[in-house]
């Protein structure tokens, strides 16, 4: 994609460009924000559920030692598997699996959630973690994050923390700088909690 001072489309990095979308997709700003505020690394092992087009499974397989993905459809997980295979990532494996009624994996560093009723995954989610893992919530409405955060906190979690990442593109231009009028402003709220 050609970038010209008037253009008004949202930036996407290269790789992300090169992803197919079809269901929603978590975007780069928050996704970075998932990666900063969680700590992880090379050596950690995350679980996803709501898997979607992948996007954020793919950006935790690009740096994360292992990195297993849940989702109830397979269409989407379809879509998924293209991407990961796309960007060669052998590291990120595929589930088509309710998260909320099982999951086996245990000591995780970081689990995501990005599914409706999110706050229904969180028992499996503490199970999966390790002490000292997050758990993430990728929640787009507000009555979203406040049952999410009762659960949370009724679980046993800590450091719960929410947080709305906003990224606004400059337009530069030889008559001025400014904020550009078009982009993608709310996407959703990450809800941050530690085991």
């Amino acid at each position: 994609m050609s970038r010209h001072k008037n253009d008004d489309r949202m930036y996407l990095p290269k790789h992300f460009r090169r992803l197919k979308r079809s269901p929603q997709v978590i975007l780069p700003k928050d996704i970075g924000m998932i990666i900063a505020y969680t700590g992880i690394g090379k050596e950690s092992v995350c679980l996803d559920a709501g898997t979607g087009s992948g996007w954020l499974a793919v950006s935790l397989a690009r740096i994360c030692k292992e990195v297993t993905s849940y989702d109830v459809r397979q269409d989407f997980l379809d879509i998924a598997a293209r991407n990961r295979d796309a960007e060669g990532l052998a590291n990120l494996e595929l589930k088509n699996a309710d998260f909320t009624k099982k999951v086996s994996e245990r000591n995780a560093d970081l689990v995501t959630l990005d599914m409706p009723n999110s706050e229904k995954a969180l028992r499996n989610a503490r199970l999966a973690l390790k002490e000292g893992g997050y758990v993430v919530g990728y929640l787009p409405h507000m009555e979203q994050v406040k049952r999410f955060v009762d659960k949370a906190t009724k679980l046993g979690f800590k450091e719960i923390t929410t947080i709305e990442t906003i990224v606004r593109d400059m337009l530069v231009r030889e008559e001025g700088m400014r904020p550009s009028t078009k982009g993608v402003w709310h996407t959703a709220y990450l809800v941050f909690a530690e085991k």
